[in-house]
Order: structure tokens, then sequence, then C-alpha cells
């Protein structure tokens, strides 16, 4: 269903969300945050963080509409827009077919898009994925100082289970738990899987704290965003988590 009123001004308040608009209709992006740097060269306002937007600065924008995502972005800022009269519209992401469904309901519902090429070919390339071989057993930090792991229901966690990579605390009650570095080396994984983003892990700055694990480096974007990297996360993803055997 298209919407009511032609859509000519977004605000985007969400990295994933940006790349996915900008690579639809890129005339479309009045405001981004800090954080969205995909593509590069956008040049839209700058809006301040996903967790600390100017809501101020996004009004005055009068952008037809704002799109968030409810873990990524705060309720009471979203709030302040929808007081402020604008329209928002917030997603939840915690699977890959999630991914799919509101990236079209952004696109084609929300902004009254066609259907992009580069949705259907990101489908596509996840259509046919059958990992070879048993499960294997991870953790996956997400920050350190503390150290934070993926826990239950999240997007990359489900990303990485269709590659044949379990987490071990994906049934923690927690979605992102603070767990201690020995608990983590005790846990009995046989691969650490380490994010470039949200911290920034490096060859020299997180596998030194596994000694004797396998240590897979991966791309963060190809990990936790959903838009136009889906379609090379696959090969990406695959490729750095064989580097680790």
């Amino acid at each position: 269903m298209s919407p009511r009123t032609p859509v000519r001004r977004v605000v985007s308040l969400v990295p994933s969300l940006t790349e996915a608009v900008a690579a639809t209709a890129p005339e479309l992006l009045a405001g981004v945050t800090d954080w969205c740097t995909h593509p590069p060269g956008l040049g839209a306002e700058r809006i301040g963080g996903t967790k600390n937007p100017d809501t101020a600065r996004i009004a005055a924008l009068a952008p037809d509409l704002v799109i968030a995502n409810e873990e990524e972005n705060r309720a009471p800022d979203l709030d302040a827009l929808r007081a402020a009269g604008l329209s928002v519209l917030v997603t939840e992401v915690r699977t890959l077919e999630q991914a799919f469904s509101e990236l079209d309901r952004v696109l084609v519902r929300g902004c009254g898009l066609p259907r992009p090429g580069w949705l259907d070919e990101a489908e596509a390339a996840w259509a046919d994925i059958t990992p070879d071989g048993p499960p294997r057993r991870a953790v996956v930090p997400v920050w350190r100082r503390p150290w934070m792991v993926l826990g239950r229901d999240t997007f990359a966690g489900d990303v990485l289970a269709r590659l044949g990579v379990r987490h071990l605390y994906s049934g923690h009650e927690e979605r992102y738990p603070r767990i201690p570095l020995d608990a983590l080396t005790a846990a009995g994984a046989d691969l650490v899987v380490l994010p470039d983003e949200p911290y920034r892990f490096t060859a020299d700055d997180g596998p030194e704290a596994f000694p004797g694990l396998p240590a897979a480096l991966v791309s963060g974007r190809h990990l936790t965003w959903y838009g136009p990297s889906l379609a090379a996360a696959p090969a990406v993803l695959t490729a750095a988590l064989t580097s680790a055997d």
C-alpha cells in the first residue's frame, strides 16, 4: 500500500536504513545520523547519533517520514518526534526474514518506492544457504571493557546460525549480556567471532584474549546491517569464518 501523500523528504536514524534508501532513492534523504557511513559522501544533513539525535533539528528539516528501529533508537526521542507532528516508522529486525519484510515496508509502503532490484538480489543470495557439517560453537563479543556478547533473539545471531555458527549465549535471558572473560574462555566454544563494530576488534585487539581458540574477524556491516550489504554478506562472512580454520 502506498503512502497517502508523496514522500519527498526522509530522515533516517539507522545506518542500515540510510544505506537502503540511498541505494534506492538517494534524493529522499534530508537527514541522517553521524553513524551513517554508507554510502560515503552522503550530502544529507547530520542530525546527531542514533541514541542522541537532535530532535529539534530533525523537526526543522520538516521530513515527510522519519525511519527508525526499536533497538537502535530510544523511545523518548521517537516520542518527541511524534509530538512535533512527524510521521515515524519504527522497524523491528531480529531475523533475516524480518529484515527483508521490514526493508520492503520501509521502501515500498513507507516511502512509496518501487521494490528495488538489490532487495531481490539479497533475498536470492540467502535462499540456498546450507551449512556444511555440524554447527560450530562460538562466542561472539560485541564489546570489551566490559565484555559483552550476542545473547538471545538478535539479527546477527540469526545470520550466523544460517552459516552454521551457533553462538553459545543464544539462550541467555538478555540480548547482549555482560559475561566475564574467564566465563567466555571456559564456555566450550571452538570459535570466537569478532566483528569490527560496534567495538572495532582487530587482529591485535581481541584474539589475544582467547588463546588457543580460532578467531574469525568479520565485517560488522555484513553481520549486523540489513540493507544492500545483505547481498554480499553470505560470501563475505563465509570467507571470514573459513579463514579461522
